[in-house]
Protein backbone atom coordinates (compact mmCIF):
# COMPACT_ATOMS: atom_id res chain seq x y z
CA UNK A 1 0.00 0.00 0.00
CA UNK A 2 1.02 3.53 -0.10
CA UNK A 3 0.49 5.70 2.85
CA UNK A 4 -0.35 9.73 2.84
CA UNK A 5 2.81 11.17 1.54
CA UNK A 6 2.91 8.15 -1.72
CA UNK A 7 5.27 6.15 0.11
CA UNK A 8 5.00 1.95 -0.66
CA UNK A 9 4.52 0.23 2.67
CA UNK A 10 3.59 -3.50 3.59
CA UNK A 11 0.45 -4.03 5.63
CA UNK A 12 0.84 -7.63 7.37
CA UNK A 13 -2.01 -9.06 7.74
CA UNK A 14 -3.00 -9.69 11.59
CA UNK A 15 -4.77 -11.60 14.11
CA UNK A 16 -6.37 -9.13 17.02
CA UNK A 17 -8.23 -9.67 20.28
CA UNK A 18 -10.91 -7.05 22.10
CA UNK A 19 -13.49 -7.13 23.92
CA UNK A 20 -17.40 -5.97 23.43
CA UNK A 21 -19.82 -5.31 26.82
CA UNK A 22 -23.40 -6.17 25.92
CA UNK A 23 -26.39 -6.26 28.71
CA UNK A 24 -25.78 -9.45 30.54
CA UNK A 25 -22.19 -10.50 28.90
CA UNK A 26 -18.86 -9.48 27.77
CA UNK A 27 -17.57 -10.68 24.35
CA UNK A 28 -14.00 -11.69 23.77
CA UNK A 29 -13.52 -11.34 19.75
CA UNK A 30 -10.95 -12.65 18.33
CA UNK A 31 -10.50 -11.69 14.20
CA UNK A 32 -8.23 -12.75 11.51
CA UNK A 33 -7.08 -14.31 8.60
CA UNK A 34 -7.02 -17.86 8.18
CA UNK A 35 -3.22 -18.60 8.66
CA UNK A 36 -1.09 -20.41 6.28
CA UNK A 37 1.30 -22.29 8.67
CA UNK A 38 2.34 -22.06 12.12
CA UNK A 39 -1.20 -23.35 12.89
CA UNK A 40 0.00 -25.28 16.19
CA UNK A 41 1.43 -21.96 17.78
CA UNK A 42 -0.97 -19.72 16.56
CA UNK A 43 -3.82 -22.23 18.14
CA UNK A 44 -1.86 -22.08 21.60
CA UNK A 45 -1.78 -17.96 21.68
CA UNK A 46 -5.61 -18.06 20.90
CA UNK A 47 -5.68 -20.94 23.94
CA UNK A 48 -3.72 -18.08 25.53
CA UNK A 49 -5.92 -15.31 24.90
CA UNK A 50 -8.82 -17.71 26.23
CA UNK A 51 -7.35 -18.68 29.08
CA UNK A 52 -7.05 -15.20 30.52
CA UNK A 53 -10.77 -14.79 29.50
CA UNK A 54 -11.92 -17.44 31.16
CA UNK A 55 -15.10 -17.57 29.03
CA UNK A 56 -18.26 -19.63 29.25
CA UNK A 57 -18.90 -20.63 25.99
CA UNK A 58 -16.47 -19.96 23.05
CA UNK A 59 -18.47 -19.83 19.22
CA UNK A 60 -16.05 -20.45 16.22
CA UNK A 61 -17.31 -18.66 13.08
CA UNK A 62 -16.37 -19.66 9.69
CA UNK A 63 -17.39 -19.94 6.04
CA UNK A 64 -17.29 -21.79 3.12
CA UNK A 65 -17.55 -21.83 0.01
CA UNK A 66 -20.72 -24.08 -1.31
CA UNK A 67 -23.48 -24.15 -4.57
CA UNK A 68 -25.89 -21.77 -2.54
CA UNK A 69 -26.95 -18.84 -5.03
CA UNK A 70 -26.55 -15.27 -3.93
CA UNK A 71 -30.00 -14.59 -4.54
CA UNK A 72 -31.46 -17.12 -1.45
CA UNK A 73 -30.48 -16.71 2.46
CA UNK A 74 -27.32 -18.02 3.25
CA UNK A 75 -27.26 -21.10 4.34
CA UNK A 76 -25.75 -21.55 8.26
CA UNK A 77 -24.63 -24.82 10.32
CA UNK A 78 -24.11 -24.82 13.95
CA UNK A 79 -22.51 -27.91 15.36
CA UNK A 80 -20.98 -28.77 18.79
CA UNK A 81 -19.44 -31.83 20.48
CA UNK A 82 -20.51 -31.07 24.13
CA UNK A 83 -23.73 -32.77 24.94
CA UNK A 84 -25.00 -30.01 27.48
CA UNK A 85 -24.92 -27.42 24.74
CA UNK A 86 -26.58 -30.02 21.90
CA UNK A 87 -29.52 -30.39 24.57
CA UNK A 88 -29.98 -26.85 25.33
CA UNK A 89 -29.09 -25.34 21.92
CA UNK A 90 -30.81 -28.19 19.54
CA UNK A 91 -28.12 -29.22 18.19
CA UNK A 92 -25.81 -31.68 16.48
CA UNK A 93 -22.23 -33.05 16.74
CA UNK A 94 -20.61 -32.79 12.57
CA UNK A 95 -20.23 -35.89 10.93
CA UNK A 96 -17.36 -34.54 8.55
CA UNK A 97 -14.10 -36.33 7.95
CA UNK A 98 -11.78 -34.74 6.20
CA UNK A 99 -9.41 -31.86 5.44
CA UNK A 100 -10.03 -28.72 7.97
CA UNK A 101 -9.29 -25.14 8.40
CA UNK A 102 -8.18 -23.08 11.12
CA UNK A 103 -11.41 -23.34 12.51
CA UNK A 104 -11.75 -27.18 12.51
CA UNK A 105 -8.11 -26.94 14.48
CA UNK A 106 -9.39 -24.80 16.60
CA UNK A 107 -12.40 -26.89 18.12
CA UNK A 108 -10.69 -30.13 18.23
CA UNK A 109 -8.35 -28.07 21.18
CA UNK A 110 -10.80 -26.19 22.83
CA UNK A 111 -13.58 -28.68 24.00
CA UNK A 112 -10.80 -31.16 25.21
CA UNK A 113 -9.55 -28.19 26.91
CA UNK A 114 -12.15 -27.59 29.18
CA UNK A 115 -14.42 -24.96 27.09
CA UNK A 116 -17.90 -25.38 25.92
CA UNK A 117 -17.45 -24.90 22.20
CA UNK A 118 -20.08 -24.22 19.15
CA UNK A 119 -19.16 -23.73 15.59
CA UNK A 120 -20.78 -22.02 12.88
CA UNK A 121 -19.92 -21.84 9.17
CA UNK A 122 -21.84 -20.06 6.49
CA UNK A 123 -22.10 -21.12 3.12
CA UNK A 124 -21.36 -18.83 0.48
CA UNK A 125 -21.61 -19.01 -2.99
CA UNK A 126 -18.33 -20.08 -4.82
CA UNK A 127 -19.21 -17.71 -8.03
CA UNK A 128 -18.61 -14.81 -6.06
CA UNK A 129 -16.44 -15.92 -2.97
CA UNK A 130 -13.86 -12.83 -2.56
CA UNK A 131 -14.65 -11.11 0.35
CA UNK A 132 -16.35 -9.37 2.20
CA UNK A 133 -19.45 -10.87 1.61
CA UNK A 134 -22.03 -8.65 4.12
CA UNK A 135 -24.86 -11.51 3.92
CA UNK A 136 -22.98 -14.22 5.00
CA UNK A 137 -21.46 -11.83 7.84
CA UNK A 138 -25.15 -11.13 8.98
CA UNK A 139 -26.01 -15.03 8.39
CA UNK A 140 -23.24 -15.72 11.45
CA UNK A 141 -24.68 -12.75 13.65
CA UNK A 142 -28.23 -13.67 13.37
CA UNK A 143 -26.80 -17.52 14.49
CA UNK A 144 -24.80 -16.02 16.78
CA UNK A 145 -27.93 -13.66 18.25
CA UNK A 146 -29.47 -17.10 18.40
CA UNK A 147 -26.88 -18.87 20.65
CA UNK A 148 -25.85 -15.92 22.73
CA UNK A 149 -29.31 -15.03 23.51
CA UNK A 150 -28.59 -11.72 22.83
CA UNK A 151 -29.26 -8.71 20.32
CA UNK A 152 -26.61 -7.46 18.27
CA UNK A 153 -26.56 -4.07 16.58
CA UNK A 154 -26.20 -5.87 12.80
CA UNK A 155 -28.64 -2.81 11.35
CA UNK A 156 -26.12 -1.80 9.10
CA UNK A 157 -25.83 -5.20 7.81
CA UNK A 158 -28.97 -5.52 6.45
CA UNK A 159 -28.44 -2.37 3.82
CA UNK A 160 -25.20 -3.46 2.95
CA UNK A 161 -26.24 -7.01 2.14
CA UNK A 162 -28.98 -6.07 0.20
CA UNK A 163 -26.51 -3.54 -1.77
CA UNK A 164 -24.44 -6.61 -2.29
CA UNK A 165 -26.60 -8.91 -3.54
CA UNK A 166 -27.74 -5.99 -6.09
CA UNK A 167 -24.42 -5.64 -7.37
CA UNK A 168 -23.70 -9.46 -7.58
CA UNK A 169 -27.00 -9.73 -9.31
CA UNK A 170 -25.74 -6.79 -11.95
CA UNK A 171 -22.77 -8.24 -12.80
CA UNK A 172 -24.50 -11.89 -13.34
CA UNK A 173 -26.72 -10.30 -15.77
CA UNK A 174 -23.78 -9.18 -17.77
CA UNK A 175 -23.14 -12.86 -18.48
CA UNK A 176 -26.29 -15.27 -19.43
CA UNK A 177 -24.21 -18.65 -19.15
CA UNK A 178 -23.67 -17.93 -14.76
CA UNK A 179 -27.29 -15.94 -14.94
CA UNK A 180 -28.57 -19.83 -15.93
CA UNK A 181 -26.32 -21.51 -13.57
CA UNK A 182 -27.31 -19.62 -10.89
CA UNK A 183 -30.93 -19.95 -11.99
CA UNK A 184 -30.54 -23.70 -11.80
CA UNK A 185 -28.64 -23.51 -8.07
CA UNK A 186 -32.16 -20.86 -7.30
CA UNK A 187 -34.65 -24.02 -8.71
CA UNK A 188 -32.79 -26.85 -6.63
CA UNK A 189 -32.58 -24.66 -3.10
CA UNK A 190 -35.94 -23.47 -3.67
CA UNK A 191 -37.19 -27.55 -4.26
CA UNK A 192 -35.15 -28.59 -0.76
CA UNK A 193 -35.85 -25.97 1.29
CA UNK A 194 -39.37 -26.14 3.11
CA UNK A 195 -41.45 -23.55 3.52
CA UNK A 196 -41.54 -21.18 6.70
CA UNK A 197 -43.86 -22.03 9.32
CA UNK A 198 -45.18 -20.30 11.95
CA UNK A 199 -42.53 -20.75 14.47
CA UNK A 200 -39.97 -19.53 12.46
CA UNK A 201 -41.72 -16.36 11.14
CA UNK A 202 -42.27 -15.51 15.04
CA UNK A 203 -38.52 -16.14 15.54
CA UNK A 204 -37.51 -13.75 13.22
CA UNK A 205 -40.10 -11.28 13.87
CA UNK A 206 -38.65 -11.58 17.75
CA UNK A 207 -35.11 -11.11 16.48
CA UNK A 208 -35.98 -8.14 14.47
CA UNK A 209 -37.82 -6.58 17.92
CA UNK A 210 -34.89 -7.31 19.80
CA UNK A 211 -32.66 -5.73 17.52
CA UNK A 212 -34.98 -2.98 17.10
CA UNK A 213 -34.61 -2.73 20.90
CA UNK A 214 -31.12 -2.11 21.24
CA UNK A 215 -31.30 0.60 18.89
CA UNK A 216 -32.96 2.36 20.97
Amino acid sequence: LRDEDGARRIEWPTTQASTLALPGRDLVVIAGPEPNYRWRKIIGQVVDVLAAAEPELVVLLGAMLSDAPHTRHIPVTATTENPQLAQELELAGSDYEGPTGIVGALAAELEPAGWPTVTVWASVPHYVSEPPNPKATLALLTKLEEILGTPLDSADLFAQAEAWSEQVSELVEENPEIGEYISALEERRDKDTPPPTADSIAAEFERYLRRRDARS
